[in-house]
């Protein structure tokens, strides 16, 4: 078994009052440390199927429990509003991108006055709050209205907006005010840097903590360490072919994936690894890919080191996942951007796009791995960032808290959501929920429930996204699923989760009740026609 049933109820109506039966014993309220990668594909992790190193991630998996179907909401922005605040994106505002304000309260794409973030209800229950990383839930303007220390923190350090150069982050800030990277600085490390500083603070005070620590890596522009790079030099000279073929292999003998759900075919705009182009190039990109995630997970070892070293480490619930699929975005040299400088610190101009002729990872360059390599970090699904298929939409979730999930390496097959981190962490510090004031602030109801064992009996739930005309639902082992603008597909996701057997035709029915929820769902949550945001959006 994973997650006792105990530890995790399914409402936070009554966390307050059952959760004696969690930590009464104990007494103390745990430290929660909610870790989020960028970017990062299904399966770039050891303990996912990856060669990379990842020794600290994989040791937290072998202390605590693995979610094999937990799900984000296919982008940053959308993602990130759902995991602050318990809600579904367009309910939290952010319907699409923050930099794409519209007229209608789901895509304000501005964290809504009526959300409420975890760091907002733990702190008014007694709670540090910290956060280090990236913030990507308001627009970057003159307005600091829903900037992480009007939202809930007492302590922030990182960026507002989402894409960042590693060398010379834009949108830098210390607090409320705008910060200058200093000598031999990489974002990766300072983002470290800062949760640890946090932690040490935080030990100065009896009171438990939320610590949100936001990386970007492994997000482009693919940067990284001469070092970290020269470390998978020759790794991937084979190409993307073997090494999707190797990460499947490795997540069945894992046990992470059930022999019935095949590796999907490659992507139909990607070659075969023999037919492609440069491969000095394109392997260099997987090098530099792999060497972020190789410094995401040395950043996060040296978080774990301060947590024990503070005396925290027995009574923190530790939470990892990433915010969407891996990234088939190709960089052309025409990207402009407030994430693009115009040169590097010292004053070199910046080589931007995804240019066979320059190999990346220096900081005067800005590329990005491309579709071929995020075909293979999403092994074993298809699609990307983005789109609501399978592979835009899986991330890893390992959760650890010493005394309530067994400490020992553990599988959850419990479909989840971004919406049940909010219920979780409400549940585990008994801190009361907002209840509505009928006031034009007041906040929605929480959408997710707290997190649930493998093997129990589960209450079935539907979940539901959209972005970008890009549509699902899940109830039970059925899919509902559309890729804009084309028509609804049906897979049974227990027997077919590489989504490759489509059953609409042959289940018409539940296609048309599924579909006629999810309708009733999008109008509950303030989701518009893709065509007529993207209209009011250009017209602005």
């Amino acid at each position: 078994m994973s997650l006792t049933r105990r530890s995790f109820l399914h409402t936070a109506a009554t966390a307050a009052a059952s959760v004696g039966r969690l930590t009464g014993a104990q007494g103390e309220r745990p430290n929660i440390l909610l870790i989020l990668a960028d970017d990062m594909g299904f399966s770039d992790i050891g303990c996912y199927g990856s060669e990379i190193a990842t020794p600290n991630l994989d040791r937290l998996a072998a202390q605590g429990v693995r979610f094999t179907q937990f799900y984000n909401c296919a982008r940053c922005c959308p993602s990130r509003a759902s995991l602050l605040t318990g809600l579904y994106p367009h309910q939290a505002g952010i319907g699409h991108m923050v930099d794409q304000a519209g007229p209608q309260p789901g895509y304000a794409n501005d964290l809504s006055p009526r959300s409420r973030t975890i760091a907002q209800v733990l702190k008014a229950s007694g709670y540090q709050t910290g956060m280090a990383g990236k913030w990507h839930v308001t627009p970057v303007n003159q307005s600091r209205h829903n900037w992480p220390l009007q939202r809930g923190f007492d302590r922030y350090y990182g960026i507002i907006h989402g894409a960042a150069d590693y060398y010379n982050p834009p949108t830098l800030t210390f607090g409320n005010e705008p910060v200058a990277p200093g000598p031999n600085y990489y974002f990766t490390d300072a983002i470290g840097d800062h949760a640890v500083r946090f932690l040490d603070e935080f030990a100065q005070r009896p009171d438990p903590f939320f610590l949100y620590t936001a990386f970007t890596a492994p997000h482009w522009p693919l940067h990284a360490r001469p070092e970290d790079i020269r470390k998978y030099a020759g790794r991937y000279n084979q190409g993307w072919d073997a090494l999707r073929q190797a990460r499947h292999e490795k997540q069945l003998q894992l046990g992470l994936l059930p022999k019935r759900w095949p590796l999907t075919t490659r992507d139909s705009q990607v070659p075969a690894w023999r037919d492609a182009p440069d491969h000095a190039w394109q392997a260099r990109r997987m090098e530099v890919y792999a060497a972020m995630v190789d410094r995401l997970d040395v950043n996060i070892g040296r978080i774990f080191d301060k947590l024990s070293a503070t005396g925290r480490d027995r009574n923190t619930l530790v939470l990892f996942m990433s915010d969407n699929g891996g990234c088939a975005e190709e960089i052309q040299p025409t990207w402009k951007g407030r994430h693009i400088p115009a040169g590097t610190r010292d004053g070199r101009p910046v080589s931007v796009g995804n240019k066979p002729s320059v190999m990346p990872g220096p900081d005067d360059t800005y590329q990005s791995y491309g579709l071929p390599w995020a075909n293979a970090s999403n092994t074993p699904f298809r699609l990307y960032k983005h789109w609501v298929h399978e592979g835009g939409i899986s991330t890893p979730l390992i959760v650890r808290w010493p005394g309530h999930v067994p400490a020992a390496p553990r599988f959850d097959h419990t479909p989840a959501h971004f919406i049940d981190v909010m219920a979780t962490c409400v549940d585990a510090a008994r801190a009361p929920y907002p209840a509505p004031n009928g006031g034009p602030d007041s906040a929605l109801p929480l959408e997710g429930r707290p997190l649930v064992p493998a093997g129990g009996h589960h209450e079935e739930r539907s979940l539901f996204w959209e972005h970008e005309g890009n549509r699902a639902m899940r109830r039970g082992p059925w899919k509902l699923v559309g890729k804009h603008p084309g028509d609804w597909e049906l897979y049974n996701i227990d027997e077919d989760r590489s989504e490759l057997r489509n059953l609409a035709a042959t289940e018409p029915k539940r296609v048309r009740d599924m579909a006629a929820d999810w309708g009733r769902w999008a109008d509950r949550a303030g989701v518009l026609p893709w065509e007529q945001v993207s209209r009011q959006q250009t017209a602005r």
